[in-house]
């Protein structure tokens, strides 16, 4: 694997709340005793890539629903940067008061076997809120490529060695990237992106060959013509794509990934906060309008809560201290 960077390849209130039948209305009733502080004020879901990507697609959605659940003001801001370190930071000095939670991928954890020196521990430093979502990853191609499928592209690849490029935006799609070279036996170069936007939009232009990207940014850009999917990263295929065959199917045998998005918070917030936000977004999640949005991208929307996420990224931690060990990811220098 070989990584250049792009400019030198381009020169509840929720817990209480419910469904009225038949409108998707929220009917919010009292808190419970002892949580009515909660929330007082503007809530802010810090997403740390460029605005566009699917992380922000996802959190933007959600937020509409939680201003409805929640009865309260629910901003997303943008702090990309450091493959997320930058606004995963933030949230980690953040306030713990229920105001402030980042929406991550699955590099939160991963960086950790990334960067050389992070300013926080994702397992210490956050408190567990919600899994968000799992999805499958793309490869996805320009369409000005000379490639259409993924056989194209690994005789490609095999022909002229380290002249194609892939973008990728966190840590999680960079190890979506090597694990496609390396188990197809083929050199590319890694470029990385500060956001899954910016993959696309250099994509669409023809100024890269090839990126991944989840189904959730990719999926507007497939339905227009703009960019070409030569497959999928999990053993099944998309319902949103089922014409998109899976890596394993299209030539790369034993390829099997997905993503996630994850809700986490400053450590020292409230297991009563934790337990209500969960709430909420499990209500949010079911209102008509933003459970269409988010399936229609496709996005799973099968959640996990505090105590089952804290096991969940903890086994997610193993993974990647074992992938480390294999060189399936590469410690930035």
């Amino acid at each position: 694997m070989a990584r250049i960077t792009r400019r030198g390849l381009l020169t509840a209130a929720g817990a209480g709340a419910a469904l009225l039948p038949g409108d998707g209305r929220v009917a919010r009733a009292s808190p419970a005793p002892g949580d009515a502080a909660w929330p007082q004020r503007t809530v802010r879901l810090l997403v740390p890539y460029a605005p566009g990507g699917g992380t922000d697609v996802f959190a933007r959605a959600l937020a509409e629903g939680l201003r409805q659940v929640l009865g309260q003001s629910v901003v997303v801001e943008n702090r990309p940067g450091a493959n997320g370190a930058i606004g995963s930071e933030a949230v980690a000095r953040g306030e713990a008061d229920g105001s402030l939670f980042l929406v991550d991928t699955g590099s939160h954890v991963m960086n950790t076997y990334v960067m050389p020196s992070l300013p926080y521990q994702a397992l210490r430093d956050f408190a567990p809120v919600a899994l968000l979502s799992r999805y499958p990853l793309l490869l996805t191609a320009s369409a000005a490529a000379p490639f259409a499928d993924v056989k194209g592209l690994i005789a490609a690849a095999k022909a002229a060695p380290r002249s194609i490029g892939f973008g990728t935006s966190d840590a999680a799609i960079s190890y979506a990237g090597n694990l496609f070279t390396r188990l197809a036996g083929i050199e590319m170069l890694e470029i990385p992106y500060r956001g899954a936007a910016p993959i696309l939009n250099d994509l669409i232009a023809g100024h890269l060959p090839t990126g991944w990207n989840s189904t959730v940014a990719a999926l507007p850009h497939l339905q227009g013509g703009r960019i070409r999917a030569l497959g999928v990263t999990t053993t099944t295929r998309s319902p949103q794509l089922p014409e998109v065959p899976t890596l394993a199917e299209a030539g790369v045998p034993g390829y099997d990934f997905a993503g996630w998005y994850v809700m986490v918070a400053p450590a020292a917030l409230p297991a009563g906060i934790a337990a209500r936000m969960h709430a909420a977004i499990e209500q949010a999640l079911l209102l008509p309008a933003v459970r269409e949005r988010l399936l229609g991208i496709g996005a799973d929307l099968g959640t996990l809560g505090p105590a089952p996420l804290r096991d969940f990224l903890r086994e997610e931690d193993r993974r990647w201290a074992k992938a480390a060990q294999e060189g399936l990811i590469v410690r930035a220098q």
